[in-house]
């Protein structure tokens, strides 16, 4: 992504907010957005999945403090849609936003690693002079993603779940350094900052990553064999990760600082965990609330009955069926469904089936050619084609 193009971005906009939106109002017009969008609720719809990203990259960069303060200054910075050069300076710039904020982007993510103090430095030559020239900057780790598949019972009761993660972290053999002795040299091109700057004209310079010591500020005379004098090695790492009671299928959980390690002091990235659910031979999953479909006989639903009706992982409970209850009615078991995020419950939505049986005894037949010679005269279908006449 191109500075311009992030600035030209209107998050506010997007989420229908004004600039100066309070953090509550900001996280209702988020949440009322994503009911509407989200792509459970719109099967098929390409147009509404690509609002519900959007909704959500506004979400993650103005629902973060730190992330809407860069992001203000940027827009204020750079003129709210394009980079203002100074007298003698012309045209437009696109560079990384990895350059520009000082950590990786992660794609998808919406989410940036460095401040601005950096993006300053470089613009207006600051940073680079005496007092700074072998101070090597601290670097924010990648943040990573991983999947976890969940029986339907986890997903509504929540589970701790074992994850084994493989990412880049710091060398073990040369203990992060990149240098055999562990003992690597400033680079003398970046003077350790990892960034060298360029003239742009009208007394503005740009910043780039240093292409001798790629970004890192230090170069390792005896480059260490396991990571090439890189400081980075492929690590494997298994933790237990706690997913919450009522997480969805495609849900996507943030768990902070635990993705990869940081450099040079410089804080964890972040693991985003994509659940899958499985399905449930029973029950089904509406929103928060659980459904259920009960077979009941006609003698029920014509003339009434207590019916028992299962709960997941809890006793049964007895929903009392009305006289005359048609075939598709649904009842409400409330407080027996999916639990929410303030700790309360779903319900448990009970919808009737008229079971009508395969084979019935010469007694039931002949019981039920009784009950048709005295209703003989009804019948069930007269509004409807009368209905159908005067439509």
């Amino acid at each position: 992504m191109s500075t311009k193009d992030f600035v030209e971005k209107d998050y506010y906009k997007v989420l229908g907010v004004p600039k100066d939106a309070t953090e509550a109002e900001i996280k209702k017009a988020y949440r009322k957005l994503a009911r509407e969008f989200h792509p459970d609720a719109n099967k098929g719809d390409a147009s509404a999945e690509e609002r519900f990203k959007e909704i959500s990259e506004a979400n993650d960069i103005l629902g973060d403090a730190k992330k809407r303060k860069e992001y203000d200054e940027a827009r204020a910075l750079f003129g709210n849609g394009g980079f203002r050069p100074g007298p003698g300076g012309g045209g437009s710039f696109n560079f990384d936003l990895g350059d520009l904020f000082g950590g990786t982007q992660q794609a998808g993510q919406g989410g940036f690693g460095g401040g601005l103090g950096d993006v300053f430095g470089g613009l207006f030559n600051r940073g680079a002079g005496a007092g700074a020239g072998t101070r090597t900057q601290p670097r924010r780790g990648q943040d990573v993603e991983s999947e976890v598949t969940l029986s339907f019972t986890e997903a509504v009761d929540g589970a701790t779940v074992p994850l084994r993660m493989s990412s880049q972290a710091p060398c073990k053999a040369c203990s992060g350094t990149g240098d055999q002795n562990g003992t690597p040299r400033v680079c003398p091109t970046c003077v350790g900052t990892g960034q060298v700057s360029r003239g742009s004209g009208g007394g503005f310079s740009l910043t780039d990553p240093c292409a001798d010591c790629k970004g890192r500020g230090l170069i390792a005379e005896n480059p260490c064999e396991v990571c090439k004098g890189s400081g980075r090695a492929r690590s494997s790492r298994t933790m237990q990760v706690r997913i919450p009671a009522g997480v969805s299928d495609g849900q996507r959980i943030r768990l902070r600082g635990k993705g990869t390690p940081g450099e040079r002091g410089g804080p964890a990235g972040d693991l985003y965990v994509v659940v899958h659910v499985g399905t449930h031979p029973v029950f089904g999953r509406k929103g928060d609330n659980l459904t259920v479909t009960v077979p009941v006989t006609f003698v029920e639903a014509a003339l009434g009955a207590e019916i028992r009706v299962p709960t997941l992982g809890g006793p049964p409970v007895t929903l009392k069926l009305p006289p005359g209850t048609p075939g598709g009615r649904t009842m409400r078991a409330r407080g027996k469904g999916a639990v929410r995020k303030d700790g309360t419950r779903g319900d448990l939505l009970v919808t009737v089936e008229v079971a009508v049986p395969a084979e019935l005894s010469d007694k039931a037949r002949e019981a039920l050619e009784t009950y048709r010679d005295a209703t003989g005269s009804e019948d069930p279908r007269a509004l409807l084609f009368e209905s159908a006449k005067g439509a």
